[in-house]
C-alpha cells in the first residue's frame, strides 16, 4: 500500500492545519493508521493513531485537546486536524499503516508497529 501525506504548509502560531493521508494500492479499512512527526535535529515521535473502525484513537500527551485524527474508510483516507498549533509542532509529519491484526490500538505507538509509511508532508507554525 502507498501512503501519500497531504495539507502541510506555514501558520501562525495558534492556527490550523488538517492533514491527509491517502491511501492506494489495498483498502484501509483493515489497517491501523498512525501518524509521526520529525523535528530537526529530533528523532521520529509518534502522534497519533486509530483503529480499523475509527472508534479508537490514541493520542500523545503533547497533542492531546488540540489534535483529532479520524479516517474515511469510503475514500481510503485519513485525516489529522490540528488546532492551536505551537511553534513546537512544527515537524515533518508521517502517516503510517499497519494490518496489526492483534494490537489495540493502545500500543500502536513505536515506529517499528507500522509497515507501511508515507514521504510526508511539512508543517511550519512561526511568526
Amino acid at each position: 500500500v502507498q501512503m501519500v501525506e497531504s495539507g502541510g504548509g506555514l501558520v501562525p502560531p495558534g492556527g490550523s492545519l488538517r492533514l491527509s493521508c491517502a491511501a492506494s494500492g489495498r483498502t484501509i479499512s483493515n489497517l491501523i493508521v498512525g501518524w509521526f512527526r520529525q523535528a530537526p535535529g529530533k528523532e521520529r515521535e509518534f502522534v497519533s493513531a486509530i483503529s480499523w473502525s475509527g472508534d479508537g484513537t490514541k493520542y500523545a500527551e503533547s497533542v492531546k485537546g488540540r489534535f483529532s485524527i479520524s479516517r474515511d474508510n469510503a475514500k481510503n483516507t485519513v485525516f489529522l486536524q490540528m488546532n492551536r498549533l505551537k511553534p513546537e509542532d512544527t515537524a515533518v509529519y508521517y502517516c503510517a499503516a499497519d494490518p496489526a491484526p492483534f494490537r489495540t490500538i493502545g500500543t500502536m505507538t513505536r515506529i517499528g508497529d507500522f509497515t507501511f509509511w508515507g514521504q510526508g508532508t511539512q508543517v511550519t507554525v512561526s511568526s
